[in-house]
């Protein structure tokens, strides 16, 4: 128990249509494996969370429904509190999620055949929604500072010239799967080229609250002079475990830009709202932060643990030291395994479901990305079946 809630629960999600454990077979091809994949948690939400959903849902009816003021306002002081920066309301655009968000900005904001630049290995869907849309995929491969332990870095140099040739930047920060929080010092160094080259920036920080405790996330529009070449994508959903109510926000100063990505959702006539999603949202981000702060001391932990028997065990296994985020990024090259020998190994041999880091880029080659958001003891089973195994 840490601050009275249990993270060592084990709670069987099986059977619940669950992606990350009910999609087993179409993703691994056996049912079987020990699920680290999917970027959720295997944790109960926060208690509140749930009490208050009930609460809703005794009410019978089911209604079309509007985001309420105090939507709104809880998001504007969890910014303040969390991360010190002030958001006015007008800047708020509530939408059904981060990739869905991805895909309007794109389509509001670029033309066909412009380019829109992506730092891999990066979550796999800002590939498709640059590709999917007809505009041109410009990578801007982040660079390891730091050979001994595989510390990430965005390439300056590299990306100073794809920023001519482009219109929008995808950034991801906190950086999924290589678990990088952005520093002061970095971030002004990419706004710096944005500005030069006219360059719009998509912000998605959905892992921004999931920051360990010896680190700190700024948001990048929190350090620009007007912000209005910025669109910052948050969300309750990854913090709190609540992803399947598919309720993000965007925060855009702009309003030309702010309408623009409006029109194309309301041109579809796509809406977040629902009468569940509200109430986990606002209750989350009203009530949660002590359980927050207790999950980060459990995560710290969990990663800690992992790396040490990691160490331990395959000292040539190099693990990224993630700073943010539940998803550890994995080192495995030393083995000598092809990709296709690698997600063989861990599934068929190891029985384990990890994503494989080719999933995230050519950049993710010999890679494997682990998510560690679950009961201690099944993070343990999932190292030692890798001992064993090999």
């Amino acid at each position: 128990m840490i601050n009275g809630f249990d993270f060592d629960q084990e709670i069987n999600r099986t059977g619940t249509s669950s992606t990350k454990y009910d999609g087993r077979q179409g993703m691994f091809g056996r049912d079987d494996v020990i699920p680290a994949w999917v970027a959720d948690m295997d944790f109960a939400a926060p208690p509140a969370v749930t009490q208050a959903l009930i609460q809703r849902a005794q009410h019978p009816i089911y209604g079309y429904t509007l985001f309420p003021d105090s939507l709104y306002d809880v998001l504007i002081d969890w910014m303040l509190h969390r991360h010190g920066w002030s958001i006015q309301r007008d800047w708020i655009v509530m939408c059904p999620g981060v990739v869905p968000s991805i895909n309007a900005a794109i389509v509001a904001l670029t033309k066909p055949n412009e380019g829109v630049i992506v730092q891999p290995p990066v979550y796999f869907p800002f590939f498709s929604a640059v590709t999917q849309s007809g505009r041109n995929l410009i990578h801007n491969p982040l660079r390891i500072e730091n050979k001994e332990n595989n510390r990430y870095a965005i390439d300056f140099d590299h990306l100073e010239h794809c920023a001519k040739n482009a219109r929008l930047l995808l950034l991801c920060s906190p950086h999924n799967p290589v678990g990088r929080v952005w520093q002061p010092k970095e971030l002004e160094k990419l706004l710096e080229i944005a500005n030069k080259h006219n360059l719009l920036i998509f912000s998605d920080e959905i892992h921004a609250d999931l920051i360990y405790p010896d680190h700190r996330h700024y948001p990048i529009a929190s350090l620009s002079s007007s912000a209005n070449n910025i669109i910052t994508a948050v969300a309750p959903s990854k913090t709190f475990n609540i992803p399947g109510l598919n309720l993000s926000a965007l925060i855009i100063p702009d309003k030309t830009t702010r309408n623009a990505v409006k029109n194309v959702f309301n041109n579809f006539h796509i809406s977040a709202s629902n009468p569940f999603s509200i109430t986990a949202y606002e209750t989350a981000y009203r009530e949660g932060e002590d359980w927050l702060n207790a999950l980060l001391i459990y995560l710290r932990d969990t990663r800690d643990t992992v790396q040490t028997f990691l160490h331990d065990h395959f000292p040539e296994v190099k693990v990224t030291p993630i700073e943010g985020t539940y998803l550890m990024w994995l080192d495995f090259r030393a083995w000598g395994m092809t990709d296709a020998q690698l997600k063989h190994f861990f599934v068929h041999q190891a029985g384990i479901g990890m994503s494989p880091g080719i999933l995230f880029g050519s950049e993710g080659s010999g890679f494997m990305r682990l998510n560690i958001a679950a009961p201690k003891r099944i993070i343990l089973d999932i190292v030692n079946k890798i001992v064993k195994s090999r």
